[in-house]
């Protein structure tokens, strides 16, 4: 029997309007992680993606660029944030929720990537999203580290991406596909009638894994255009915006989410 991840099984059960919301780990406060997760999986959402903050994201814009700064002033490091995660997965509430980490190569290099994946996995962490991994060290390195930890890996695709490099990309990863709505960093407004004609493309391009779209999506109207053609969607600076202003962090991050999926 081929054995299946959380977050396979998490689109088996739901094809359509997958929230999966980014946030930077170690924001607004260093102990602010597990309490975050927390709160999100309670309102509903399907997959939580965590920032490990970096000095240079490269596909991040301003948003998720200061929380990062912020996190790394608060202390945060990749080895803080498997201390945090410890143990997690013994929370009812945290206990079906898919978990992604998202980061870049340079601090996971440093970490030691092979530690980096026995450390995610045995935290429970399901998979990992790192953009700058291109993807021939994936095939001739990584990529059979990332499998014998039994994580997902998801690759990243944009309107700019030729449709021969789609299927590559798409029969690489597992868990899910990200599609990127345009080539500029996270965070701006996106135009989404050209989002649209560029997921219809991937949807008919019959592909593997469930596709999730990012980059631009921060409301209920954005969410549900990404949803039309895609199996969910995003939610990165958005969210960590309003997590700024947050003074109960529980209670608002229930309302944030019920105003995307209500």
């Amino acid at each position: 029997m081929i054995h299946m991840s959380r977050i396979q099984n998490i689109f088996n059960q739901k094809k359509q309007n997958v929230l999966n919301v980014y946030f930077t780990a170690g924001y607004p406060q260093l102990t602010d992680t597990l309490p975050v997760m927390k709160s999100l999986a309670l309102s509903g959402v399907d997959l939580i993606e965590i920032g490990m903050p970096y000095s240079d994201p490269l596909a991040d814009g301003p948003v998720i660029q200061d929380s990062s700064s912020k996190a790394l002033l608060n202390g945060m490091s990749i080895q803080a944030l498997f201390k945090q995660l410890e143990g997690f997965r013994k929370d009812h509430d945290l206990a079906n929720v898919g978990v992604v980490l998202m980061g870049y190569m340079n601090p996971v290099l440093q970490y030691g990537f092979e530690k980096f994946c026995t450390d995610a996995a045995s935290v429970g962490v399901d998979g990992l999203i790192i953009p700058d991994l291109p993807e021939y060290e994936f095939e001739e390195v990584y990529g059979s580290i990332i499998k014998k930890h039994g994580l997902d890996f998801i690759f990243l695709v944009t309107p700019e991406t030729t449709e021969e490099r789609v299927h590559k990309l798409d029969a690489l990863s597992t868990g899910f596909l990200y599609a990127v709505s345009s080539s500029a960093t996270t965070g701006g407004d996106k135009d989404f009638t050209a989002v649209e004609t560029y997921l219809q493309k991937l949807q008919q391009m019959d592909l593997n894994n469930p596709v999730l779209v990012g980059f631009g999506i921060k409301d209920k109207t954005t969410f549900h255009s990404a949803c039309k053609h895609a199996n969910g969607a995003i939610i990165g600076s958005a969210f960590i915006q309003s997590l700024s202003s947050m003074n109960n962090i529980s209670t608002e991050i229930k309302d944030f989410v019920n105003k995307i999926i209500g």
